[in-house]
């Protein structure tokens, strides 16, 4: 496994699903010990709800989450920078050109996607949510007792 890296950046589309949910799954696994923002492609001007309700159940916060685009990253300095969609991939290589971040393609199921009934939705959220779970944890170890 590769050392947990000090700062990481989530990046998707929009800002709003799927990198919002991996910077909250960071925040309640490890707490402080790793410094981790997110931002999207074009950003989206609100976070999704659902996705402030499957973070909830597992006790996170996104009520103070609003959607930011690379531009607007206060902080570039980062270890790694981990994108959840093509598109983000190819901003992400332009933001590491010719710095030390590693950068790293997710694959991730877009949740948006699916219809059906509230709770059909709501488990496709839970789905790309857990699954986003799994692929932090293989990555950067089993969670501490800093998290929430």
């Amino acid at each position: 496994m590769a050392p947990r890296p000090d700062a990481v950046l989530f990046a998707c589309n929009i800002n709003s699903v799927r990198s919002p949910m991996a910077e909250a799954m960071v925040k309640l696994l490890y707490g402080l010990e790793i410094y981790v923002d997110s931002c999207g492609v074009a950003p989206e001007p609100e976070l999704d709800p659902f996705v402030i309700e499957v973070i909830d159940e597992l006790g996170g916060d996104l009520s103070h989450h609003r959607p930011k685009s690379f531009d607007d990253l206060v902080d570039t300095s980062f270890d790694l920078v981990i994108t959840l969609t093509p598109q983000a991939h190819h901003k992400a290589l332009d933001l590491a050109d010719g710095r030390a971040m590693e950068t790293v393609y997710w694959p991730t199921p877009d949740p948006t996607t699916v219809t059906g009934s509230r709770e059909q939705i709501l488990e496709a959220y839970r789905a790309t949510r857990d699954y986003i779970r799994a692929k932090i944890t293989e990555r950067f170890g089993s969670p501490s007792t800093a998290g929430g």
